[in-house]
């Protein structure tokens, strides 16, 4: 695990830790080990996926042409502004987000503030609003075959996604993306780790640095 200059962790307020990574790098893996590692009651997690635009004015076929792995296709701002209320001590609506039809539910998921919110995505680093949220920012960093191998599964078995498509989205859009805006978004990071949810030594030195917050006491 690679550390620079981990900033104090808050006790007055939530602490937001951001977790970032190219596609099927493990950080969801990281998110969920972190919170199941602190009492429930006191953890939340957000995923960034959950603020994709919803598509539904466009027709099918117009829905499967938009570049997905671009910025541009997420709300960053109103999850910039939920976290913001998060730490204020605010409750706020999450999206709920359909991945087969692009589409945002009419629902929405509430989420009460809690002393350690995580939130993880490909892109948390790159929109500075939301960036400037986070207290503890962490890149895990995987190799790129095994990361494409976990996209594969996750979209086929998941998603209702055809082989074809998702190798078609890999080459025309996600590599791209990720030289582009993922890999240069780890400057921005205090943490990375190395081979994802399988590092159980960086999760340990994470949760001991959250500590008081984290656990209470």
């Amino acid at each position: 695990m690679q550390e620079t200059a981990v900033p104090d962790v808050p006790t007055d307020r939530p602490l937001v830790i951001g977790i970032a990574g190219g596609t099927g790098s493990g950080k969801s893996t990281v998110a969920e080990k972190l919170a199941t590692s602190i009492p429930p009651e006191r953890c939340v997690v957000i995923d960034h996926d959950s603020y994709y635009l919803d598509q539904g004015h466009l027709t099918p076929e117009a829905r499967a042409e938009i570049n997905y792995d671009h910025p541009s296709s997420l709300e960053s701002r109103l999850l910039a502004e939920h976290l913001r209320l998060l730490r204020s001590g605010q409750t706020v609506e999450i999206p709920i987000y359909d991945f087969v039809t692009h589409t945002r539910s009419a629902t929405t998921r509430p989420v009460a503030p809690a002393p350690v919110i995580i939130v993880e995505g490909i892109l948390v680093f790159v929109d500075a609003a939301v960036r400037e949220q986070m207290d503890i920012k962490i890149f895990v960093d995987t190799d790129a075959d095994i990361r494409l191998m976990r996209r594969i599964r996750r979209d086929l078995e998941q998603r209702g996604r055809s082989f074809n498509s998702v190798r078609d989205q890999y080459y025309a859009t996600v590599r791209p993306m990720h030289l582009e805006y993922v890999e240069p978004s780890k400057r921005w990071a205090d943490l990375i780790v190395p081979e994802g949810g399988d590092n159980r030594v960086a999760l340990d030195v994470l949760l001991g640095r959250l500590g008081r917050v984290a656990f209470g006491r």
